[in-house]
């Protein structure tokens, strides 16, 4: 069995994450800049918001399309897609690395977490590799500085506002990119921050064939179980994994607790927490960005966690790492020696 990792101070704020530019004081929020409903919507930005709108319209049909074949598909695929592919794989895993696993595995879950309609690997994890290096900051791609909504998904619909935060200095082909419909999440440019991801052919393929796959899914639901397993395996996972998700970058940066100094808005939130497998720790994971456990204390249930030990134990799970005493201490709100949790 690997032994896990604990990770000193200055080893949890490596560039990879992005986690060293935090502000000493939080900041407050504001109300979202008008321009954001008056600027021109890009071909790119009406796209996504047609499909985002569209799987949310379908889910008023949920009610009418029930039966207990359906439900069980859908908790199954939330649990493959959110826990295993979100969670485990785009999060700790590609984001963070705050594991590593074999590469059949380590494909096989950020493939699950294709099918959570939330943007292929290279463009979700540049994004969230941007958020821990500004957040909370005009440069942050979601932050509640500029409104609860502007964090929670409007954000999504602006990829020009997106692009210069994440990428401004990199720009790439604009017709070309809005011509091919495959590629949904997307910014108008190059990111500079998943080198490490960019280099596999495997997440190039998925980036550019990103909406086939859904497809793909929809159609193999509709062979098996029709309409009802069209409607709730597809629109009704896809809504509440999407919402689940993002309740962690607007609910857990506004309400909640936070028992560590992270200079920013993070928050501990136990809803979410409970919600989003584990994510909801949000605190606890803008202090450790790289730790593979975010539910620090024994009663912060947190699946994802309990995944990546299992996964551990078995051998496949390797180089996990956790937070060292020492910078739990330092971070500490109330400055006293805290026992070693793990």
């Amino acid at each position: 069995m690997a032994a896990e990792k604990e990770v000193k101070p200055h080893e949890g704020h490596k560039p990879l994450v992005m986690d060293e530019s935090k502000q000493e004081e939080p900041k407050k929020m504001v109300k979202p800049p008008r321009s954001f409903w008056r600027r021109n919507w890009t071909t790119l930005d009406k796209r996504v918001a047609y499909i985002i709108l569209f799987v949310h319209l379908l889910c008023i049909f949920a009610p009418f399309q029930f039966n207990w074949s359906a439900f069980r598909v859908t908790v199954a695929l939330i649990v493959i897609t959110g826990l295993f592919g979100m969670t485990i794989s785009y999060h700790r895993n590609l984001a963070h690395k705050s594991f590593q696993l074999p590469k059949w595995l380590e494909y096989s879950f950020a493939y699950c977490g294709v099918h959570c309609l939330q943007g292929d690997p290279l463009d979700w994890v540049s994004t969230h590799r941007c958020h821990h290096q500004f957040v909370d900051s005009e440069k942050d791609p979601h932050s509640p500085i500029n409104g609860f909504w502007i964090s929670h998904m409007m954000w999504l619909f602006d990829s020009y506002t997106l692009t210069n935060k994440v990428c401004p200095k990199y720009s790439s082909d604009l017709k070309k990119i809005e011509r091919n419909m495959f590629v949904i999440f997307t910014k108008h440019g190059k990111p500079d921050n998943v080198g490490d991801l960019e280099k596999q052919r495997f997440y190039r393929f998925i980036h550019k064939t990103y909406m086939l796959h859904h497809l793909a899914l929809a159609i193999i639901l509709y062979s098996i179980g029709g309409v009802p397993f069209f409607i709730w395996g597809m629109c009704v996972r896809i809504v509440a994994v999407f919402h689940s998700t993002f309740m962690v970058n607007s609910v857990c940066h506004i309400w909640g607790k936070q028992p560590w100094r992270t200079g920013d808005l993070s928050r501990n939130n136990w809803l979410v927490g409970l919600t989003s497998f584990g994510e909801g720790w949000h605190n606890n994971h803008h202090a450790f960005s790289y730790s593979a456990r975010l539910g620090l204390e024994w009663w912060q249930l947190d699946a994802g966690w309990y995944v990546i030990k299992f996964l551990q134990v078995i051998g496949l799970a390797t180089n996990v790492k956790l937070p060292s005493p020492t910078h739990m201490q330092s971070l500490a709100m109330d400055h006293k020696p805290k026992d070693k949790l793990f």
